[in-house]
């Protein structure tokens, strides 16, 4: 089991609470460790995007016209 640092108050549909019953005993994890992975995966994909932003941000633009054209031209659609 993780050490957990801060504690909070989350109130979950009670739905999403059963299914999370559920997922905890089939996997033998707690609810926290769950939803600290669910969160934590989300933000990490959430940094990725905007890292990747930022990597190409000062690529040059395409309109989407002149991006279909080409794609025409080479035969792609």
């Amino acid at each position: 089991m993780i050490k957990l640092s801060k504690r909070v108050t989350v109130y979950f549909d009670p739905k999403i609470h059963k299914i999370l019953k559920v997922r905890a005993l089939e996997t033998d994890r707690s609810i926290s460790e769950i939803i600290n992975d669910a969160i934590y995966r989300d933000l990490m994909d959430d940094n990725e995007d905007l890292e990747a932003f930022k990597l190409r941000e000062k690529e040059s633009t395409v309109s989407y016209e002149a991006l279909l054209k080409e794609l025409k031209e080479d035969g792609k659609i």
